[in-house]
Formats: C-alpha cells, structure tokens, sequence
C-alpha cells in the first residue's frame, strides 16, 4: 500500500523542505487541504512550486473546494499543474461546508453540491478540448491525457459518494476505520452500477503527530483551532496517530479495508517528522 503525507498548513515557507524530505523518501504523494476564510497556503500555487522542488512524488488538493472557484479558471489552473508536474497532479475535490468560505465568494453554501456536480461534468469537456460555450471556444492548456488529471472525491453520504463513479476516479475517505470500510464498498457498489471498468482507487486519510511532546501539543493545538466546534474537534483528537505503533496499525487496517494508499496528515509544521514516519512505516 503507497503512503502519503499530508502537509501542515502552518509554515508555507517550509513546505519546500518538507517535499525535498518526502521526495527523497519512501513517500507516494503530497496532499494539502483547502480552505478559503483560514490562515493556510492556497492549494495550487503551492503545489505548483512543490512540483518544482521534487521530480518524483505526486501532488494532491485533499481536498479542493470546488464550488468556491471559477470552473473555466480551475480547468485551466489543473491543466497547467498537470502539464508542469510531468502527469503528476492528483486532484482532490470536496464540496466544503463552512459558510464563511461561501461568504467570501458570495457563493451558497445550500446548493455546493449541484453546483460541483456542474462544475465536474464541465472540467470534464473542457479538458477533453471541447468549447467552454457558444460563446467562448476551448480552454487550454491541454492536460496530459484527455480525460484530465486524476481525480479523486472526498464525500460522506451516499448521494455524494455517487460522485466518484460519475465523474472520478477514486475515493478519498476521511474517516476512521469502523466507519471507512462501509464508504469504501458504497463507493464500490455505486461504481458497478454504472458499469464502470476496472475499479476505483481507494485512498483513506488520518491525521498524524510523530515525535516529541512539543510536535505533538502543536498538532493538537492546530487541530483544536482548525475544527472550532469543540465536539468536532474532540473527535478529530481521539483520532490522532501519535507513535510508530499506531502507524503500523493504522496501516494494517486501511490495507485490510482495501484502501490503495493512506495519506498521513500532519498538523505540526516539524519536518523532522517526515523522516520520522519513514523510519516508522519502513
């Protein structure tokens, strides 16, 4: 099973050591989270210049809100990065649900998910060359492959997890093993019945503290700060991985869920924990 690492928003200016670090390391992909009204790097300038810094690793949105970006724009900004990353750019996709993004965009936040599912099925031609419209013609540039880059949804209930066999390629889960394992045969089931080939790749997400007692009161910290509500919050906590042990395990149960690859997410801005999980899941 490939490994990820999702990268801290804290510290943007050292997030090209961290990719150099996980380039040179056992890694599969680089992932970064999305949000608009919070103190974080946004996503696609950033793993712009992370793809320049590594010749090896993916990129990945984990995920990209969508229904707050302009579509001819975003078709265009995922292009480029798949070009510019040499066919290495996963995109991530989620509709969101903070009001305060929606706000900043004077977007809705009630009607994100038809608004995506437009929004998925327009990347799609455009990608594949077609005129955005009657009145304006084809967006380019033209990414790798037709079909677009990589494309993988993040979602909860079960008319969102119908996402993935309309217009992805694989799940992202952000969920907890007990509850995983039932998005993962949704997601499996829904892509049979479209008579889709193949299977989709299944990727499940933890969030992850490695080293000493400072590395580990910064993640919590940031994970407190980052949910607000404090029963989410407490909930995210109990779930946090905190030693080589609970690495393991955790990967251990995502293999045995059938998860492809697990992306490691990392809430202290310490890029000695890069080499840290390494050692740890070596």
């Amino acid at each position: 099973m490939n490994i990820g690492l999702g990268l801290p928003i804290s510290a943007p200016e050292a997030l090209l050591d961290w990719a150099r670090r996980a380039d040179a390391g056992p890694f599969s992909t680089l992932g970064l989270l999305d949000r608009l009204v919070w103190d974080n790097p946004e996503p696609l300038v950033t793993l712009a210049a992370v793809a320049g810094a590594t010749t090896r690793i993916r990129v990945q949105t984990e995920v990209l809100l969508v229904p707050l970006r302009d579509t001819a724009l975003l078709a265009k900004q995922c292009a480029t990065l798949d070009r510019i990353s040499g066919g290495r750019f996963t995109l991530g996709v989620g509709i969101g649900g903070r009001a305060d993004d929606f706000a900043a965009v004077g977007g809705d936040v009630r009607t994100r998910g038809a608004l995506m599912d437009r929004q998925l099925a327009d990347l799609r031609r455009i990608w594949a060359g077609e005129p955005f419209s009657d009145e304006a013609g084809p967006i380019g540039p033209s990414p790798r492959s037709a079909a677009g880059p990589e494309v993988l949804v993040g979602a909860f209930k079960d008319r969102a997890l119908e996402r993935v066999a309309r217009f992805g390629d694989g799940f992202l889960g952000a969920a907890p093993p007990a509850y995983l394992g039932r998005l993962f045969r949704s997601v499996e089931r829904s892509w049979e019945a479209r008579g889709r080939s193949g299977r989709p790749r299944l990727v499940a997400q933890a969030n992850v503290a490695i080293g000493p007692a400072p590395v580990v009161a910064e993640a919590r910290a940031a994970i407190e700060a980052y949910y607000g509500d404090p029963a989410t919050a407490r909930y995210m906590l109990a779930g946090l991985l905190t030693t080589p042990a609970h690495l393991r395990d955790a990967i251990a149960t995502y293999a045995a869920l059938g998860a492809d690859e697990v992306m490691f997410y990392c809430w202290s801005a310490d890029a000695d924990q890069v080499d840290r999980i390494a050692a740890a899941t070596a």
